[in-house]
């Protein structure tokens, strides 16, 4: 006998009443909870945007350059549709940091946020930089990994975190002009976008190009509160992660001032910073989409929505 009914819609039958109790009970108990959330992150999408940002369409996107201008439009148009929200008073998502420049043009910050639940004063940051190299004799700099790799996966957290809140505020920032000295992130440690107490930041960059499958989180060794909260995500296959990097006195080998938590960390603000290794397109015209590598960096997306959540929930206790 069919039922032509919705399973979670009420409906009249001459069906048997035990018959129909043994039917919708079940039914019944499962219309009753809530659906849950999807288990992770759109790793599809992302890497649709490393795609998009690394083509020459985007010359590099050197800081002060319309090639940045562009960027910046498209990072602002996928957030609009993200649900995240600026974080301003007067509904910008661009931020120009009117005391650092370069060449005379501004550097300009791009700034989103996903309101906490809990309604606490405190937050985190989640960053990474958009800008790259631009065209140098005549070669475009992509910087497919460096770091459209990173600004694809602060683009789809903010979606995801948008849809299912975290319970302390996130700041998602795309910060300018970290290749020319970190000067954006360190505009905003100066003078950050929002309200309260900055407890993490959570830096990405060069997350996408790993043949090892090898993501290294550095910083745990200056804030050492942070790792037993990332020892308790579950790392999808596909992703070894490892720490280091962050030893005083070992030279490049250090990377506690090398990308964008560098200013955080000497304001005294926790941070975690996840990349690779350098490769063989670092800094080079070869840092295309085509040369990294796609699954590693799925689930380097998947771990980042788990870890971020984690580190969230945990604020608190660093």
């Amino acid at each position: 006998m069919r039922f032509p009914f919705h399973p979670c819609v009420a409906f009249r039958s001459r069906v048997s009443p035990v018959l129909l109790t043994l039917v919708l009970l079940p039914l019944s108990a499962a219309c009753s909870q809530p659906a849950p959330p999807p288990a992770e992150m759109d790793t599809d999408r992302m890497l649709q945007h490393v795609e998009v940002l690394s083509s020459d369409a985007y010359e590099g996107r050197k800081t002060g350059t319309p090639a940045a201008e562009r960027t910046r439009a498209y990072l602002v148009g996928v957030l609009e549709e993200t649900g995240a929200v600026p974080c301003s008073d007067d509904g910008a998502w661009e931020h120009p940091a009117v005391a650092a420049r370069r060449d005379n043009q501004p550097i300009v910050n791009v700034l989103a946020q996903v309101p906490g639940t809990s309604g606490s004063d405190i937050r985190m940051v989640v960053s990474a930089h958009y800008d790259h190299l631009g065209i140098r004799d005549g070669e475009i700099y992509n910087g497919a990994d460096d770091n459209a790799s990173g600004t694809a996966a602060v683009l789809e957290l903010a979606r995801y975190f948008a849809a299912h809140p975290p319970e302390h505020t996130i700041v998602f920032a795309l910060f300018d002009f970290e290749e020319g000295g970190l000067n954006g992130a360190r505009a905003f440690v100066e003078s950050p976008c929002g309200s309260g107490t900055i407890a993490l930041n959570v830096n990405l960059d060069m997350v996408s190009r790993s043949e090892a499958g090898e993501l290294y989180a550095s910083g745990t060794r200056h804030w050492p509160s942070v790792r037993p909260l990332l020892e308790m995500v579950a790392v999808p296959e596909g992703v070894t992660l490892l720490y280091g990097h962050d030893e005083p006195g070992t030279g490049s080998d250090d990377w506690t001032m090398s990308s964008d938590h560098g200013p955080f960390h000497a304001a005294g603000i926790p941070f975690v910073y996840f990349g690779v290794e350098d490769h063989d397109g670092y800094h080079r015209p070869s840092d295309d989409f085509d040369q990294i590598t796609p699954e590693f960096y799925r689930s380097v997306g998947v771990f980042l929505s788990r870890a971020i959540r984690t580190l969230n929930t945990g604020l608190g206790q660093l």
